[in-house]
């Protein structure tokens, strides 16, 4: 557990996820007005937008369109549901 940026004393996580995660919500959170979303506590809309910091600090954000579809291909794959 890491302390430090960018809140100071309180507690992290390192979480890795699928490039293609990444870029498949760095997509949606990029597209989507987070008012409309639905929440049932403030903080949940808080969460998406610290996730998308911190996918913007990762190289997700080049993505193509091209790589965008590739990466929903892949993800949406084998889904089951």
């Amino acid at each position: 557990m890491q302390t430090g940026f960018p809140w100071g004393s309180t507690p992290t996580v390192d979480l890795r996820v699928w490039r293609s995660d990444a870029i498949v919500l760095f997509d949606w959170l990029m597209s989507t007005d987070l008012n409309t979303v639905p929440i049932t506590h403030p903080a949940q809309k808080q969460a998406l937008v610290d996730l998308l910091a911190r996918l913007e600090e990762t190289d997700v954000t080049g993505s193509t369109e091209e790589e965008i579809a590739a990466a929903q291909a892949v993800v949406a794959k084998d889904m089951g549901w």
